[in-house]
């Protein structure tokens, strides 16, 4: 497939520009719709390996800002669970072809959706304090829908929702996590094959891009609302989440 295209600089560039606001912002937990995005316009093996190493940018543009301004004690355990939840998604991807991805991707999108309906509706309570048990259980499904589609956003939210934290080490603590994971991951991209010399050039034509959204990201942290940052991506997850369960499935 070819990649230096009109059309595809066309959907990348604002993806990628917001996946770096997302990342860079609002504690992650949206930044996999630009995947959900790509997975309808490119293979979705070609949207993850593009988008990985942006996300790794993001990261690294991204932890300066919130240095040491995290709860160390909250990452390590999702990063504990991170660890065998990545090895199954290996797994998982080794096996399934790319409609059972763009499922998977198309899924996460909507069951995250009606997720923060039924928390913004209160049919689900986060008011409790969870323990590290639910911590190490969330950490694999972080582990797992990170490495299919860069979806570990929810799953690592579950259980940082619970523990109290300001939105600030909220944020960084996200930061940590997603660095740490994406870092571990990019090892099987690589010896699977996911990267590409395609990939690899687009995403760094698209660096620039990424780092902008980042910046923004950082600057909008304490300028723009939540609410109206998220009503627009639920749109965007529950159009593209189904799209791409309608293309896996006919």
């Amino acid at each position: 497939m070819e990649l230096f295209t009109l059309p595809v600089f066309a959907v990348t560039i604002p993806a990628v520009i917001f996946a770096g606001i997302s990342k860079g912002g609002f504690g992650s937990g949206v930044a996999f719709a630009s995947s959900s995005i790509l997975a309808i316009a490119l293979d979705p093996g070609i949207a993850i390996g593009l988008m990985l190493p942006l996300l790794m940018l993001i990261d690294v543009t991204s932890l300066p800002a919130y240095w040491r301004k995290w709860d160390w004690g909250v990452a390590k355990v999702l990063l504990w669970g991170g660890i065998p939840g990545t090895i199954l998604g290996a797994l998982f991807y080794a096996w399934a072809n790319p409609d059972a991805i763009r499922l998977i991707i198309g899924l996460v999108a909507l069951l995250f959706v009606a997720w923060q309906l039924a928390v913004k509706y209160k049919l689900i309570r986060l008011g409790a304090k969870f323990g590290p048990g639910v911590g190490l259980g969330a950490g694999v499904a972080l582990g797992f829908t990170s490495f299919v589609s860069h979806a570990g956003g929810p799953a690592a939210a579950v259980y940082m929702l619970g523990q109290g934290m300001s939105k600030t080490r909220y944020q960084a603590t996200t930061v940590l996590i997603f660095w740490a994971v994406n870092l571990f991951k990019s090892g099987f991209y690589a010896g699977m094959g996911i990267f590409t010399t395609q990939t690899l050039l687009l995403g760094l034509a698209l660096a620039p891009f990424a780092i902008l959204g980042t910046w923004l990201g950082i600057k909008a942290h304490k300028m723009i609302p939540e609410r109206a940052f998220f009503g627009v991506t639920y749109v965007a997850l529950t159009l593209t989440g189904a799209k791409l369960v309608w293309d896996a499935l006919t």
